[in-house]
């Protein structure tokens, strides 16, 4: 397994796994387009991939410019690796590099993904877009995890 930053050369692959996951799917896979990971991985923050085998099989991309974890999938068929761990902890270790500012993220309900981010540390403040619920990280949170 390695870990690295994502770069433009991987976004292809980037949007296979955010295609492929069983939760938190995209109702029209077009709304995220490779502009917008482009923009989100250079301009608006940074992001980084799992590699197995030359493929990429999970990512995550912090937002600096709205302080929000805009994504961190895994590939189905590697779920329970410890892939996500490694890039939430990647992500979040530069995010608070960046910035002193709480970070947030929303996901679905009743999912991995809510299971994840409460063991994680997270906290929950509410709801959002379409039901969602609305986590929140503070450096210090964060730190105290550490």
């Amino acid at each position: 397994m390695i870990f690295r930053e994502a770069i433009p050369e991987d976004i292809f692959e980037i949007q296979v796994v955010r295609n492929l996951v069983k939760e938190n799917t995209l109702s029209a896979p077009a709304l995220v387009t490779d502009n917008d990971v482009m923009e989100f991985i250079t301009e608006r923050g940074k992001g980084w991939v799992c590699e197995i085998e030359n493929n990429i099989v999970g990512f995550s991309i912090a937002d600096v410019k709205e302080n929000n974890i805009w994504a961190l999938f895994v590939h189905p068929d590697h779920d329970k690796k410890g892939i996500g761990k490694t890039l939430h902890t990647l992500m979040l270790d530069w995010y608070f590099t960046q910035t002193e500012q709480t970070v947030w993220l929303g996901t679905s309900p009743h999912t991995r993904a809510e299971t994840f981010y409460r063991k994680q540390g997270w906290t929950e403040t509410g709801l959002q877009g379409k039901g969602e619920i609305k986590f929140e990280m503070t450096k210090q949170q964060w730190v105290n995890k550490k």
